[in-house]
């Protein structure tokens, strides 16, 4: 076919436009999930599964990354701020708690990072020493409203979801629990076993090993109902109705990410929940919900304010 000098003059026009069109796709470069926190948290399991099934689906290297700091209000006001459209946050429920904790976060949780996937949800145990420890939960409870301040609960920090989910229990049972924070659930898990604390509050998949072969006992989960992995141990709301805490992992995205990205981010994770990463995660004791964005938007606005009643009546002042 020979070609017109019209069709010569438009070929350089036609080549132009070309790299045009292909960085309008999306992702065009690298991708970062975020995470507040240190590496070695329960984000980074499915963190690092979902990195690996989106750059096999969308072309690009998913790459997890810790910004941690201030309880996580580091990397969440990083991601808040990033205006690039490939940068997201990984974030346990702490995002919920920070704002009962922290005046100004320098960012707003509703308005500047978009909700884009529930991804994890499991129970916190309430866990104690199996040699020396509380015979049940009844038991803990009685002690702590006999002797108020005496019986010490660990978490992983001050502000943290497990901090706020012993100061609702704290707030249900009319009594008084002290708060002992360390850095990091692995560490707060080492001071109870040394018998440096009565109890911790923790993810299950930090303490499931420890109480299978018998070092810890496990007096009750956060739950509405009993998990199945712990058929045996009762729900906190079997004593005291109402309360129910999930530790839950969510996916947002920065305020400056185009609607179809978080569209297309979440059709392409949808494959993972009947998936390699929706087992291994039954097997710690969590559900792999990958929900769409109103829902997690919708766990976000209940949360808040619940901490944020919970802080005022723990006594704890916002700084």
């Amino acid at each position: 076919m020979r070609l017109s000098r019209r069709h010569l003059l438009a070929a350089p026009a036609l080549i132009a436009a070309a790299p045009a069109r292909a960085q309008g796709t999306w992702p065009n470069r690298p991708v970062r999930f975020i995470s507040p926190f240190a590496p070695g948290g329960p984000q980074d399991l499915p963190g690092r599964f979902i990195c690996d099934h989106l750059a096999q689906q969308l072309g690009q290297p998913f790459i997890l990354e810790s910004r941690a700091g201030a309880g996580g209000a580091v990397g969440m006001q990083y991601v808040a701020q990033a205006t690039d459209g490939h940068t997201f946050l990984l974030t346990s429920s702490a995002i919920a708690t920070l704002p009962a904790m922290r005046r100004e976060l320098g960012f707003d949780p509703f308005t500047d990072l978009p909700a884009l996937s529930l991804v994890t949800e499991s129970p916190l145990t309430i866990t104690t020493r199996a040699n020396g420890g509380f015979a049940d939960f009844a038991a803990m409870l009685a002690r702590a409203k006999a002797e108020p301040g005496k019986v010490s609960f660990a978490t992983s920090g001050i502000g943290s979801a497990t901090h706020f989910a012993g100061e609702l229990l704290a707030v249900k049972a009319g009594a008084r629990l002290l708060h002992v924070p360390y850095r990091g659930a692995s560490v707060a898990l080492n001071a109870l076993l040394a018998g440096d604390v009565d109890l911790v509050i923790g993810d299950i998949s930090i303490v499931l090993e420890h109480i299978r072969v018998g070092s810890v006992r496990a007096l009750a989960t956060s739950l509405a109902q009993r998990t199945p992995l712990l058929p045996q141990v009762p729900a906190v709301a079997e004593q005291l109705p109402g309360y129910e805490v999930p530790f839950w992992i969510g996916l947002f995205a920065a305020r400056a990410t185009p609607p179809a990205v978080i569209a297309q981010m979440n059709a392409a994770m949808a494959p993972l929940r009947q998936g390699e990463l929706a087992a291994r995660m039954a097997a710690l004791g969590a559900s792999l919900p990958l929900s769409e964005p109103a829902v997690l938007a919708a766990r976000l606005r209940h949360d808040v304010p619940q901490w944020q009643q919970v802080a005022q009546a723990a006594g704890i002042v916002p700084e």
